[in-house]
């Protein structure tokens, strides 16, 4: 059984950071792309960023280009997303996500507000 477990979330004022974890169970972690999720308007999640399976490659969503920041350590089994200069539209549940499976975390509660 796959499991993935995010961490990281909570209230951090507008220009504020967080970053995000998400730890994976199971040995396919290296060879699988990793993504981060979030709910949008009109739309069940929202691609927030993806990486590839050896992190040599990333993606993401034109609103939070130049402040999120995803990468990962295969070592450890754990994909992050540091999330920079936040703004009270980037509020939202955030979910980890194994790309191409049906594999995902339970989703953590970013809340930015002052």
């Amino acid at each position: 059984q796959v499991q993935l477990v995010e961490s990281g979330g909570g209230l951090v004022q507008p220009g504020g950071s967080l970053r995000l974890s998400c730890a994976a169970s199971g040995d396919f972690f290296s060879t699988i792309a990793m993504a981060w999720y979030r709910p949008a308007p009109g739309k069940q999640r929202e691609l927030v960023a993806n990486i590839t399976g050896r992190g040599g490659v990333t993606q993401y969503a034109d609103s939070v280009k130049g402040r999120f920041t995803i990468s990962r350590d295969n070592a450890k089994n754990t994909v992050y997303l540091q999330m920079n200069s936040l703004k009270p539209e980037d509020t939202a549940v955030y979910y980890c996500y194994a790309w191409g499976t049906r594999w995902w975390g339970q989703g953590t509660q970013v809340t930015v507000s002052s």
